[in-house]
């Protein structure tokens, strides 16, 4: 992908740490921190800010990558939470993109200002995800940059009428045994999500699980869920991660198997797995995550930031940037993309997973304590 920025790669590590300094050329400098990967980083450097350079002129968009994961969310927290300890009344971040754990983090610790409501944008989100991250209110301060989405990839060659649900699933297991995998909850969050949609569909407690309140007793009531959970694993393959889960389907040593949306379609394609693999979101429902755009509590531009925040999360946006170029759904409810997309690249990314089907059976992964304590109950009880 060609950089249209100027900005060198030096020059970011740079902003990653002080984001000071405004270019000659600009009246106006708009700072954004991103987590993740290094497409994060390119993604705004590349597309968002030339955009938004051009409708704003005299203002310059200066991005930085703070690194992968949760771990470049958790940078981004405690930049800000110095700055606020510090007693800066202004502080150098404009727009940032975080995890969800900590855009929740951030709104207990008061460091994000509200802003959702007064962008047009705002009223087009329809998932939970926009009110809730992890059990935390996050609802106005926060808007999805995008979602990832984990379902089932299956053989259609094979399976002409996949499972609809886990119940089908477990009944589908145990008629053709070995051809179902995932990775457990090692080496990827394919088979984690996958576990989660199981505790989900039996533990009775869906609701409690995603938005609290927590309640450490709960996973003492777990016993016979997790139980015939390891009686769904004799029936399985286990796969060594989410591109191993994807290996294996490619070679067609499984035919079915949990992955993530965005990367089941990149590999497709790639090449790197046939067309002939097809995808089903079962009910009652997997999790996903979203990304969150979000602005500081004392940021120095937040009318700029707010203005970029509503161009990236448009339709016209959300359909080039984040469904052609990434294979991502996208922050805002889908129905709103589809008159900004070609019927082939719809097709491409909503013809197994409907937007009905996100919108009833894509989930949020539970809060944080409960999601530590199905991870652990599982090693206990499942994985020995």
């Amino acid at each position: 992908m060609k950089r249209l920025s100027q900005i060198t790669v030096g020059a970011m590590a740079g902003a990653a740490i002080g984001l000071t300094g405004m270019p000659a050329q600009a009246q106006t400098t708009l700072n954004v921190l991103t987590a993740g990967s290094q497409n994060m980083v390119d993604y705004v450097n590349d597309y968002l800010a030339p955009l938004f350079e051009s409708q704003n002129p005299g203002v310059k968009v200066v991005v930085a990558g703070t690194g992968p994961g949760a771990s470049g969310s958790q940078k981004i927290l405690e930049k800000l939470d110095a700055q606020k300890k510090a007693g800066k009344e202004v502080w150098d971040v404009d727009v940032a993109v975080v995890h969800q754990q900590q855009a929740g983090q951030m709104r207990e610790a008061d460091l994000l200002g509200k802003f959702r409501d007064d962008i047009e944008t705002g009223a087009l989100v329809t998932r939970d995800t926009a009110k809730n991250a992890l059990g935390v209110d996050v609802d106005g301060y926060v808007m999805p940059m995008f979602h990832s989405q984990t379902a089932i990839a299956y053989n259609s060659d094979l399976v002409s009428t996949p499972p609809a649900s886990y119940d089908e699933l477990i009944d589908w297991t145990k008629a053709n045994p070995g051809q179902f995998g995932y990775n457990g909850i090692k080496n990827g969050m394919s088979g984690v999500s996958f576990v989660v949609g199981w505790m989900y569909a039996y533990s009775g407690e869906a609701d409690v699980l995603a938005k609290g309140p927590y309640d450490p007793s709960l996973k003492d009531t777990w016993g016979g869920v997790l139980s015939d959970l390891k009686a769904f694993n004799e029936n399985i393959t286990f796969t060594p991660g989410n591109a191993g889960t994807l290996d294996m389907l490619n070679r067609g040593e499984i035919v079915m198997g949990p992955v993530w949306v965005d990367m089941f379609y990149t590999w497709q394609a790639d090449g790197r797995i046939p067309p002939n693999l097809k995808l089903k979101l079962i009910g009652p429902g997997m999790p996903g995550q979203p990304m969150y755009y979000i602005t500081p509590a004392k940021a120095e531009n937040a009318d700029l930031a707010r203005k970029f925040i509503a161009l990236a999360t448009s339709p016209d946006v959300q359909a080039e940037g984040i469904v052609k170029r990434f294979n991502w759904y996208p922050g805002i409810d889908a129905n709103f993309v589809q008159d900004s997309l070609e019927p082939a690249d719809w097709n491409k990314l909503f013809a197994d997973v409907s937007p009905e089907d996100l919108a009833t059976k894509g989930k949020a992964f539970p809060i944080g304590p409960f999601f530590t304590d199905i991870r652990e109950a599982y090693e206990q009880q499942v994985q020995n």
